[in-house]
C-alpha cells in the first residue's frame, strides 16, 4: 500500500511486516521494528543497555546502541540471507528503546538493568539486548535465570570475563566468575568461544580458544557448544571482540588473531537446534569504528540470532543457490 512507507518505527501499528523504508534516511530503530512499550503479544524485544563504566580500558561503548540501530538499516530492506523469508512475517518485534541509567549513582545501575529485564520478560517476549560493555551481561542473565533456572552461557567473546571477582566489582572483566559461583549459569553446560587472552582457571567452562577454532573448523565448534548445552536454557552472549579487529576495529579492548565475521555468521545459524531464551551483543564502540564495519556486523550477527528464531518458529526458508 502507498501509505506503507517510511518511519515505520513510528507509523505502523503493527509489530509484523516490513514497509519501503529509504535506507539514508528515516526514524531509525532496529531494523526498522516499531518503537513500542506496549508488549502484548510480542515475541522479541530489542533493548539498548547503554551503560559503560565498568571498562578497563577504552570507553565508548554506551554508544553502542545507537550505532548498531544505524547499522541495521540495510537488513530490513531485503529477505534474509540465505534463509530467503522476512523474519518479521513470523515474529512480532518491537524496538523498546533504551534501558533509562543514571551512571552517577554507579550501585544501582545493574538493579536497573534487572528491573528493566524483568519487566520484558515477564510480559513472554524474549530480549535482544544491545549493550554497553559487557558487564551488562551480568544483570540480564541474572533476569532471565529467574525465569528459566540456570542457563547455558555461550560466550563468544576474545576474553574470558572470569578475572577475580570480590562480588561487589563493577568490571566488564568478572561477571562470569560472578555469574558461575552464584549459579545463575551452569558452567557444565556452558561454552567460551574465540577466546585469545590468558586466565589461569576455566571456572568449569568449556573453552574453545580461537587458535583452536582456526585449526578445527567453525563446525567442530558448533558440534560441541551443541552437545555440551544439551536441552538447556540457551542464553548467548557476544562480545564483538570476540571477532578479530580487521573486521571489528570498534571495540575497547581488541585483541588480534579473532575470528571473521562469516564465522561469526555461521556460529548463530549453528545454534538452531537449541533452546534459544535470549542474546546480548555488547562492546561496540563506533568511535572507534571506521566505515560502520563494526556496526553493520553486529547489527547483522543480531539480526541472523533473530532470523534463527523465526525459523525455529515455523519460518521457511528459500534459499537461492548453493549455500
Amino acid at each position: 500500500m502507498a501509505e506503507n512507507r517510511g518511519d515505520q518505527a513510528f507509523l505502523n501499528s503493527d509489530a509484523t511486516g516490513t514497509w519501503l523504508e529509504m535506507t539514508y534516511g528515516g526514524a531509525l530503530s532496529f531494523a526498522r521494528r516499531r518503537y513500542s512499550r506496549d508488549l502484548d503479544g510480542v515475541d522479541i524485544v530489542v533493548s539498548g543497555i547503554p551503560y559503560d563504566n565498568a571498562v578497563t580500558y577504552r570507553s565508548g561503548c554506551r554508544l553502542g546502541p545507537r550505532a548498531i540501530r544505524a547499522g541495521s538499516v540495510q537488513l530490513a530492506e531485503l529477505k534474509h540471507f540465505p534463509f530467503g523469508f522476512d523474519p518479521f512475517n513470523t515474529l512480532s518485534v518491537v524496538d523498546y528503546g533504551d534501558a533509562f541509567i543514571d551512571p552517577h549513582h554507579p550501585t544501582s545501575v545493574f538493579d536497573s538493568i534487572e528491573t528493566h529485564a524483568d519487566h520484558i520478560l515477564d510480559s513472554g517476549a524474549m530480549m535482544l539486548s544491545l549493550g554497553g560493555d559487557h558487564s551488562v551481561a551480568y544483570p540480564l542473565l541474572k533476569a532471565h535465570a529467574k525465569k528459566h533456572g540456570p542457563v547455558a552461557l555461550v560466550q563468544f567473546d576474545a576474553h574470558c570475563d572470569t578475572w577475580p571477582d570480590d562480588g561487589t566489582r563493577f568490571d566488564h572483566g568478572t561477571m562470569f566468575a560472578r555469574a558461575a559461583a552464584e549459579g545463575i549459569v551452569d558452567v557444565k553446560r556452558s561454552t567460551q568461544v574465540g577466546l585469545r587472552t590468558y586466565n589461569s582457571s576455566d571456572h568449569g567452562f568449556e573453552i574453545l580458544t580461537s587458535p583452536w577454532v582456526h585449526r578445527n573448523g567453525i563446525d567442530a565448534a558448533i558440534d560441541i557448544v551443541r552437545e555440551r548445552a544439551g536441552d538447556a536454557p540457551v542464553y548467548l552472549s557476544f562480545d564483538i571482540d570476540g571477532l578479530d579487529p580487521a573486521f571489528a576495529p570498534g571495540t575497547g579492548t581488541p585483541v588480534i588473531g579473532g575470528l571473521a565475521s562469516w564465522q561469526g555468521l555461521e556460529f548463530i545459524r549453528g545454534l538452531e537446534p537449541l533452546h534459544l531464551i535470549g542474546m546480548d551483543l555488547v562492546e561496540v564502540a563506533p568511535a572507534y569504528d571506521h566505515a560502520e564495519i563494526t556496526a553493520i556486523a553486529a547489527a547483522s550477527i543480531a539480526y541472523d540470532w533473530m532470523a534463527v528464531v523465526a525459523k525455529q518458529r515455523g519460518a521457511v526458508p528459500r534459499p537461492v543457490g548453493r549455500i
